[in-house]
């Protein structure tokens, strides 16, 4: 089995904004791509363009219908990603019986030394969020890797050393930082909007955090929602519209 580091260095990680993120799976397809490309074996795909395809995937996104209030007749569509979690207490490395599955003493990256690894499917049954697949092709474990061969790569100018979904989301509704650093801004941003443990009473105690979305069906006073169409672009017109308008005026 193998054993979990009892500090690390720095605890790199996530926080995914619900109330930012529209589902657009762009975070999905990125991921997809990189690690298909670069990092271990290709992520395979079973009959992808068949009636039943199947595949692996390190980074999903799921939705879901809510009423966030009690008193609430609006319904809320929360679109909610989910990869690993880079647990600090993580129980798919202790399980682990050959020690592919290992968490990183530097930066607290779990990963998967796909070379050890048997495919024995026991991270999977231990990890109570689901983010680990096991690639049918390759028949090794697979997941997230925060692009460990991205962040770390000189080679890459430096605004895309960071994950692929984190650069490549549209919306913003991702971000990577260093927990372990309290000015971070992963560690600004979850001590300023409540950033949350997904299942904190597994005792996994997750790196990622998520921020919770806002309520959208109460607001305070009414919204015009015509009055930035009716509101004058300037008030003193210039150039040639300025000088067609003094013309019609003398008409």
């Amino acid at each position: 089995m193998t054993r979990l580091p009892e500090t690390t260095q720095r605890k790199l990680g996530l926080v995914i904004d619900l109330d930012t993120c529209v589902g657009c799976h762009a975070c999905v397809i990125s991921c997809k791509g990189w690690n298909t490309e670069n990092y271990g074996a290709p992520l395979s795909d079973q009959d992808p363009y068949g009636a039943d395809p199947s595949g692996t995937f390190l980074n999903r996104v799921h939705s879901y219908e809510v009423t966030p209030l009690a008193d609430s007749a609006m319904a809320q569509l929360v679109h909610f990603p989910k990869s690993c979690l880079h647990c600090e207490d993580a129980p798919c490395v202790t399980v682990c019986p050959t020690g592919a599955s290992y968490k990183r003493v530097e930066d607290g990256i779990v990963l998967v030394n796909e070379s050890d690894c048997i495919g024995c499917g026991l991270c999977a049954w231990a990890c109570p969020y689901g983010a680990r697949e096991l690639d049918q092709a390759a028949g090794v474990m697979k997941k997230c890797t925060l692009c460990v061969d991205r962040i770390y790569n000189e080679n890459l100018p430096e605004e895309d050393r960071e994950p692929a979904c984190v650069r490549t989301c549209p919306a913003g509704a991702r971000h990577f930082g260093d927990f372990a650093d309290p000015d971070s801004n992963v560690s600004r941003l979850t001590a300023e909007r409540g950033g949350m443990d997904l299942m904190p009473e597994q005792g996994t105690k997750p790196v990622n955090k998520y921020l919770p979305p806002r309520p959208k069906d109460r607001l305070d006073g009414q919204i015009d929602v015509l009055a930035p169409l009716l509101a004058p672009v300037a008030e003193d017109a210039r150039g040639f519209l300025g000088w067609l308008d003094k013309t019609l005026d003398k008409i």
